[in-house]
């Protein structure tokens, strides 16, 4: 990566971008359950918007044999981390993808910095790729780096015009100093304490353990700090948030229309500071209700 640019909203980042580096003569895949500000910046973008289903590489290959000829430009689009479901694309095969379709590539890391990867780099260094082989990075400062605020990563040329031409930063006011010095003293924290992206990856796969020997449907989590419990009610994902809230667990359901009725949930978000004793802890409670 060559420099980056950093907005005051993460979902106005996606917005302005996408809107801004693509037009009608381009085309637009994105996966099915991506971000409602990819969605919205491919929709204001003009180009041809497709989605494929959910990590479908082969629907993706399918899509773009299909349709590739017929754009100018041609971007895919993708999560680090999904934040509904707490699982991620496999990168590397996408890479592959992407050149053999003359496409950019873009991952938005929003639910994947400080959570993948020995060090928290994110899906890059989880698979143990070249940063730079990305097209696109995108991020928020509001998740691991507890501030406010979106980025963009990437070639000097993409930084350049989104600079010079992206409504979002060209017509907005700037990051304001508190937010920035705040993300910047989290992103220190992370490289010089890695010790707390350990803890959070074993907490993460405890929970994910432990809801599997209680029979419980975590979807596709792979317990990297976003393990859902899917209960197919959104009624009772109510029912059972606020009887975990009577026993001191603080967990939101996701209901319709965030997620179809028969997946309403309850997403569980696993921090470094949630001890050992937390997450036993939770399943005891969870598994009294089971």
């Amino acid at each position: 990566m060559d420099d980056a640019l950093a907005l005051v909203s993460g979902h106005a980042t996606n917005v302005s971008m996408i809107a801004q580096l693509l037009g009608p003569r381009d085309l637009i895949l994105h996966d099915e359950y991506a971000h409602n500000s990819i969605v919205l910046g491919a929709k204001l973008s003009g180009a041809q918007r497709l989605p494929f289903p959910h990590n479908d590489w082969q629907s993706l290959t399918e899509l773009l044999r299909t349709h590739r000829r017929q754009a100018e430009r041609c971007l895919i689009a993708v999560e680090g981390v999904y934040s509904m479901d707490g699982d991620y694309p496999d990168l590397p095969r996408l890479l592959e993808i992407k050149k053999r379709f003359a496409a950019w590539l873009m991952v938005d890391e929003a639910h994947s910095l400080g959570v993948l990867g020995p060090r928290g780099s994110g899906i890059a260094s989880h698979f143990s790729v070249d940063s730079r082989e990305v097209d696109i990075w995108m991020g928020t400062l509001s998740k691991t780096l507890a501030s406010c605020g979106g980025f963009v990563a990437g070639s000097q040329e993409l930084i350049d015009q989104l600079r010079y031409l992206a409504p979002g930063f060209l017509y907005s006011v700037g990051l304001s100093p508190a937010d920035g010095a705040a993300a910047l003293q989290a992103l220190k924290i992370l490289q010089r304490e890695p010790e707390r992206v350990s803890r959070l990856q074993n907490r993460g796969q405890r929970l994910l353990e432990g809801f599997r020997e209680l029979g419980i449907d975590p979807g596709p989590s792979q317990g990297f700090a976003i393990v859902p419990w899917i209960v197919g009610s959104s009624l009772r994902a109510v029912q059972l948030s606020e009887q975990l809230l009577q026993a001191g667990i603080d967990v939101q359901p996701i209901l319709y229309p965030a997620v179809p009725e028969r997946r309403a949930r309850l997403r569980f978000f696993v921090s470094s500071e949630h001890s050992a004793q937390d997450i036993e802890g939770t399943l005891t409670q969870i598994a009294a209700l089971v």
